[in-house]
């Protein structure tokens, strides 16, 4: 009888420390994190016409907010924002891992600002590059500006040939935008503060991690309610 509980008091044990680890003092910064991608998801789908299409967020396998994103300069310009990424599994959405977003930018503009930064990845392969060690839109995959309308049926070449789909929200305004030039890796300090190991993103969002922190579940059950299970 003992030996056959001593798998399930191991496994109880593991979440438990997983989640005081991950909410400790030093994961406070992450945890914040994920409330800011939270809030940011419930304000662009509030508004029917500006909300991401839920025809694309059923076909999503991947969803990372970029909260406060800072860009500023004067005809060139650099971007740098943390933000967090989750991934469909088979048994919903998985944990989030933590990542940095860096580049450039040519055009006109002036001054800076912080710009709230969503990507829809629209398939696997998407996904498993937009993870690796280190991704660079246009290199490993180019990210097309997102449809907005929750109503809209995005037009099926977009559906069909665009990996990723990406957004900005600056002044309230949201809208597709083009981030081709910019570069994603994993936030490595950020993953070791939050969940006490140092994983990579694909153990995180592909190999299934088990023992997730608790205060993941307002992330993912948000994730949930506008990208249900297939």
């Amino acid at each position: 009888m003992a030996k056959r509980l001593r798998p399930v008091v191991l496994a109880a044990l593991v979440s438990s420390v997983a989640a005081v680890a991950a909410q400790s003092p030093s994961a406070a910064e992450e945890v914040a994190r994920l409330r800011e991608a939270v809030t940011i998801v419930h304000e662009v789908m509030k508004g029917a016409d500006t909300a991401i299409p839920d025809s694309i967020l059923k076909r999503a396998e991947g969803i990372a907010v970029f909260p406060g994103a800072l860009s500023g300069g004067f005809i060139f310009g650099g971007q740098r924002g943390h933000g967090v990424l989750s991934g469909r599994t088979d048994k919903g959405w998985s944990p989030p891992t933590f990542l940095t977003l860096t580049g450039g930018s040519f055009g006109l503009q002036a001054g800076g600002q912080a710009t709230d930064i969503v990507f829809v990845i629209m398939n696997r392969r998407g996904l498993e590059n937009f993870i690796k060690n280190q991704f660079k839109f246009g290199a490993d995959a180019a990210a097309a500006a997102g449809p907005v309308g929750r109503d809209l049926q995005a037009g099926t070449d977009l559906q069909m040939r665009a990996e990723i789909l990406s957004y900005s929200r600056a002044r309230g305004l949201f809208a597709g935008v083009t981030v081709n030039g910019s570069t994603v890796r994993t936030d490595a300090d950020a993953v070791y503060r939050f969940y006490d190991t140092r994983f990579n993103s694909t153990q995180i969002v592909v190999g299934g991690l088990a023992g997730s922190p608790g205060s993941t579940q307002e992330w993912q059950g948000t994730l949930v309610k506008y990208a249900p299970p297939r």
